[in-house]
């Protein structure tokens, strides 16, 4: 196997700048549309079937949209492509501020989903091919960077809205800025990196030559496992998006103090978005990280059926940190696979199919309130999710490469 080219020290870490703020928009254009989404809904004349297909269309597009990241990255490559991602993103989040009709918003809202999809499929793929050696501390970085793109945008979107007017136009397509800033820095970053693209796909070349055969990821347990895994997590974190400020308010708790809850919740995992994908990439096995998170989650579960309101803090402490298996599986794909070849199928796979997964829970969640008129059936419901969230997220844990899978081989991942 031969060694992999380094960069020169500047472009590493404009490379470096450039993954982080790529990762801060891999969120707004969601997370910003929810608190306004009532704006919209009255400029628009929206039915109530259609906003739903807009709270539920992000997992749609990630699936769908994600499924195509390794084709266009055999293709163009994976730079270029993460620059087109932003770009998509870019025009999606401005033009659909622009949009005089609800399916022209759809559209323009589908197009920025799409960007969205394929770059999060190509992040751990990007530092898998530049950066093999600082899997755990990159994949922490862009994971912390994540994370403010969903809690901190969730609380500034209304405040800066209202400073530039109150007209939802503004407030969403502010939004673009940033994108734009990613858009440039991605075009600094292709003109910087291309003498050095070259002799990575020839260094890649000689990896893959040692991995005998075609990647036919769907055939890898370790891939289902952690496709699972995925797909529990991001079910969970969309319940709890969407149902716990509900749930804190029915419990008798202010509405206000639910919103708090919900915020510690979303927010507990933006600084240990770093330590956990850090941690995990020293071990050879993940498993012993994914129970002690899938376990706290459990304990706080059993606390909303106990005493939902006087250990209400507790509780959102602990689905916070249990809230941290997303920045767990970023890093899990990018140790998982030994090739760059084999990050973008296992990336596109896990993603794809995990948010596939990811769908019916919050539906569940709603379907069983209604029909029992009581969390219980619902807060057991969530506490199910993650004790297979701790089997799937243990088994995908395993020290095993994918290629390894495929070959009957038992390769040992060795701690990063």
């Amino acid at each position: 196997m031969s060694s992999k080219p380094s960069l020169p020290k500047w472009l590493g870490v404009v490379l470096f700048i450039g993954i982080v703020l790529a990762a801060l928009n891999l969120r707004p254009a969601v997370v910003s549309l929810g608190p306004l989404l009532n704006l919209v809904i009255d400029d628009l004349q929206m039915s109530g079937f259609v906003a739903g297909l807009l709270t539920s269309a992000p997992a749609v597009c990630f699936a769908l949209f994600g499924a195509l990241a390794p084709r266009l990255a055999k293709r163009r490559g994976p730079e270029l492509v993460v620059l087109a991602a932003m770009l998509a993103i870019t025009l999606g989040v401005l033009l659909r501020s622009l949009a005089p009709t609800t399916a022209l918003f759809l559209l323009l809202s589908a197009l920025a989903l799409s960007g969205i999809a394929v770059a999060n499929v190509l992040m751990p793929v990007l530092v898998k091919r530049w950066f093999p050696h600082r899997i755990g501390l990159v994949t922490g970085a862009y994971s912390v960077a994540l994370a403010i793109g969903s809690s901190l945008i969730a609380g500034v979107a209304v405040p800066l809205n209202n400073a530039l007017g109150g007209h939802w136009r503004l407030g969403l397509g502010a939004w673009a800025v940033p994108a734009a800033v990613a858009v440039v820095v991605w075009v600094v970053l292709n003109l910087g990196l291309r003498p050095h693209i070259q002799a990575q796909r020839d260094a890649e070349l000689v990896t893959a030559a040692d991995v005998q055969g075609e990647i036919v990821i769907w055939r890898s347990p370790t891939a289902w496992w952690l496709a699972i895994f995925f797909g529990l997590q991001a079910s969970m974190a969309y319940i709890n998006m969407g149902w716990m400020a509900k749930i804190f308010t029915d419990f008798g708790l202010g509405a206000d103090r639910a919103g708090w809850l919900l915020a510690i919740i979303m927010g507990v995992s933006v600084p240990l978005s770093f330590f956990i994908p850090t941690t995990a990439a020293r071990f050879a096995h993940q498993g012993p990280i994914v129970l002690l998170l899938g376990i706290s989650g459990l304990v706080g579960i059993a606390g909303l059926l106990l005493a939902p309101v006087s250990g209400a803090l507790l509780w959102a402490l602990l689905l916070g940190f249990s809230g941290c298996t997303f920045s767990l599986t970023l890093t899990m794909i990018g140790l998982k696979a030994r090739t760059t070849a084999g990050v973008v199928k296992l990336s596109a796979f896990t993603q794809s199919v995990g948010y596939l997964i990811s769908i019916p829970g919050p539906l569940v969640v709603g379907a069983l309130h209604e029909a029992t008129g009581s969390w219980n059936g619902p807060i057991m419901f969530m506490g199910g999710i993650l004790l297979l969230l701790c089997v799937a997220g243990y088994m995908a844990g395993r020290p095993r490469y994918v290629e390894g899978d495929l070959h009957g081989e038992l390769e040992e991942v060795t701690a990063r």
